[in-house]
């Protein structure tokens, strides 16, 4: 399996409202309408533990939530995706109203897709770590 992982993002917030927040996908209402998302991502859905999304020149995928560690963890795995993705949201109390996070991804990727999308990947997981890092600004 490859691995991604973003920059480690800091989130002016206690662990535990962001955890609640990132534990609850029906909570991608406000990301769901920046328009740095719309450009690239299509036909978001989604409820309280999956999402789905159709991508420009993929297609659709999904990820649903298989495990929550209060405060410090919540595990996807991939639906419909032509190979196998696992993708971990981190979270560290750094201080009282603030949190870091960290977004990793997991993928079986064969050799020939890995090379058309690696840079893809590791680009995609910043920016989604930077959406929801911007879900919490006030």
């Amino acid at each position: 399996m490859t691995t991604y992982e973003s920059d480690i993002k800091t989130i002016s917030s206690n662990e535990e409202m962001v955890f609640a927040i990132l534990s609850d996908l029906n909570n991608l209402t406000k990301i769901q309408e920046q328009a740095s998302l719309t450009d690239k991502v299509k036909d978001l859905q989604f409820d309280t533990d999956s999402c789905s999304f159709s991508v420009e020149g993929f297609g659709r995928v999904g990820f649903r939530i298989i495990e929550r560690e209060p405060f410090k963890t919540v595990k996807f795995e991939s639906e419909n995706a032509p190979f196998q993705v696992h993708v971990w949201i981190q979270l560290k109390k750094i201080q009282e109203n603030e949190t870091a996070m960290k977004l990793t991804l997991k993928a079986d990727l064969p050799m020939m897709i890995k090379m058309m999308v690696d840079k893809k990947l590791k680009e995609g997981l910043n920016m989604v770590a930077d959406l929801l890092v911007k879900n919490f600004a006030p």
